[in-house]
């Protein structure tokens, strides 16, 4: 059934009109300093599903419960003094844990997947706060966007891939960082998805090497699919030059470039502009019959290896 999508101001009407939506188990898009997440009770198994199904999400991949505090958070999670020690450091902000799930925490199956942990963060982005306290409750929020397309940084990217499938989007403007949150589990600490927060801030704070890990078969967190945030055309990576029938997306000085991540080579600038040049790139793809999008090299340190990962994505052989 196609549903009217409201687009609803950030301000405290549209976020009492969205919390009513969420409160009903219905679906409400909303800033993040990430990305645009699609929200839905994280109690309730049917808004979860609902989740699910307007994305065309497998459902053994994890979903990331958010919440307004550390202090909500550990009602959810069982946190040891690191995993403490970690949120108190970087939230709110671009850091997702992955931790014990707490027997009482009432979080839906269909967000952990099944699992015996949680993926769990804390927002800083001032509307999703405010949508956090006036839900009053934890939201299952994946980015809002169908199942491994390219994830949206505004209220129009969302409603490109999600009209008439959710009841609302709350429209905050462009996000500022641009690539989802840094994911990371404990006991050892393991990084599972390079994001938001660079790896090198939490080596700093841990005081030693994060190792890789996450299985994209049996997934215990979001963004570890081998195919994800892909545009339509096909994506070619570390590309020198533009050959004949791509579009060129350039990042620092060289050759001329039919959009560019950040001229000047500025990883923060080309984070924030990733994903909304993916879609102007596909666009032009569409528009010149071009078959591939041509991507110049990206270094490969700080928030280029969030950058990279998401690029290696959507590069990637579809499914």
């Amino acid at each position: 059934m196609s549903l009217i999508t409201q687009r609803l101001a950030a301000d405290a009407p549209g976020l009492a009109a969205a919390a009513v939506a969420l409160r009903a188990g219905d679906l409400v898009a909303f800033p993040t300093e990430t990305v645009y997440g699609l929200g839905g009770d994280a109690r309730s198994g049917a808004a979860v599903a609902r989740i699910y199904e307007a994305k065309g999400r497998p459902r053994f991949n994890p979903l990331i419960a958010h919440l307004p505090s550390l202090e909500a958070a550990e009602k959810i999670a069982v946190f040891s003094d690191e995993a403490r020690a970690l949120a108190r450091a970087f939230w709110p902000g671009p850091l997702t844990l992955v931790l014990p799930l707490r027997a009482e925490a009432g979080i839906s199956d269909l967000v952990t997947a099944g699992l015996e942990t949680v993926a769990i963060r804390v927002p800083a982005h001032p509307v999703a706060r405010a949508l956090l306290e006036a839900f009053g409750g934890p939201l299952a929020a994946p980015s809002a966007n169908p199942s491994g397309k390219v994830s949206p940084t505004t209220a129009d990217h969302v409603l490109e891939g999600l009209s008439g499938r959710i009841a609302a989007v709350v429209d905050g403007g462009p996000c500022a960082v641009g690539v989802e949150s840094t994911i990371l589990s404990l006991a050892p600490p393991r990084l599972l998805r390079p994001g938001g927060l660079p790896a090198e801030a939490l080596e700093a704070a841990l005081g030693q090497p994060l190792e890789a890990g996450g299985d994209a078969a049996k997934p215990n967190a979001p963004g570890q699919l081998t195919s994800h945030y892909a545009p339509g055309a096909a994506v070619r990576l570390a590309a020198a030059e533009k050959r004949l029938g791509e579009i060129y997306l350039g990042f620092g000085p060289g050759p001329a470039a039919d959009l560019t991540l950040s001229a000047s080579g500025d990883l923060v600038e080309a984070a924030a502009a990733l994903f909304g040049a993916l879609r102007e790139a596909d666009k032009l793809a569409r528009t010149r019959g071009a078959q591939t999008i041509a991507v110049a090299p990206v270094p490969d340190h700080g928030l280029g290896r969030a950058i990279n990962d998401r690029l290696r994505r959507a590069a990637a052989p579809r499914p």
